[in-house]
């Protein structure tokens, strides 16, 4: 008999207003390699903890919120990395479209490759998402393996990739006074996604501290404690930068 499919699971939203269009289901996917220093959700890095389930069973647990979803909402995996769990999120998504519902894959891209087996299977999960959230943390390698312990380089590749497939994309980039918000970075990041040809809306999110209590709890040394969040004024030069219309 062959081993049911399961994927490790942080947890789950049932109503999320941010992670794509409309009133979404959230599932956040354990397990992240990248090491960024505003993480808010450190408790979903180890890739071995989790709670282990089947895609039928997390499908039926959203499908009792399908009534609040509407026209426009639908099923948001983000993480953690769900592209660390591509065989789940790809049977879940294909569960999930055979209902009819949106689908969209919020990923920072760090496992992108176009080695095998993870190629193949990415193209899999493609044909059953409707939409990619994709965080840029930095568009130069340097400051990005800083921030991060890994490097863009394939990251950068997903999102040309996806451009290319002609899969929509929200970009998102989170803006750290003093670490990611300087003019020359954000000129680069936006002259990047100018590149992109299925860009449907770009995102700044405000650096927070609200995660900072867990690092403490899991005893990780919190390298940004006095960091600001940043003022209106920082986030709105940024997305002028950006080309972000409100």
């Amino acid at each position: 008999m062959a081993e049911q499919l399961t994927g490790l699971i942080n947890s789950t939203e049932s109503f999320g207003a941010v992670d794509g269009p409309g009133v979404r289901f959230i599932v956040f996917m354990q397990g992240c390699h990248m090491r960024c220093r505003y993480c808010h959700n450190p408790e979903t890095w180890n890739t071995h903890t989790g709670t282990r389930r089947t895609p039928q069973d997390v499908l039926q647990q959203a499908l009792r919120y399908k009534s609040y979803w509407k026209n426009h909402g639908g099923i948001t995996v983000s993480g953690g990395e769900a592209l660390l769990q591509l065989d789940f999120v790809t049977e879940f998504f294909r569960l999930s479209k055979k209902q009819g519902i949106h689908t969209a894959l919020d990923t920072s891209g760090n496992p992108f490759t176009r080695g095998q087996p993870f190629w193949g299977k990415f193209k899999k999960l493609c044909e059953f998402t409707d939409l990619f959230i994709l965080d840029i943390k930095e568009v130069d390698e340097e400051k990005h393996k800083k921030l991060t312990g890994q490097s863009n380089v394939n990251i950068l590749e997903l999102a040309s990739t996806l451009s290319d497939f002609g899969k929509p994309m929200w970009i998102r980039h989170v803006l750290v006074p003093g670490l990611t918000d300087d003019e020359e970075g954000l000129h680069r990041m936006s002259n990047f996604i100018k590149t992109l040809k299925t860009i449907e809306r770009t995102e700044i999110l405000p650096y927070h501290t609200l995660g900072v209590p867990k690092w403490e709890q899991l005893g990780i040394p919190y390298t940004l404690k006095n960091m600001q969040s940043p003022t209106a004024e920082q986030i709105r030069r940024a997305e002028m930068i950006l080309g972000i219309d409100h």
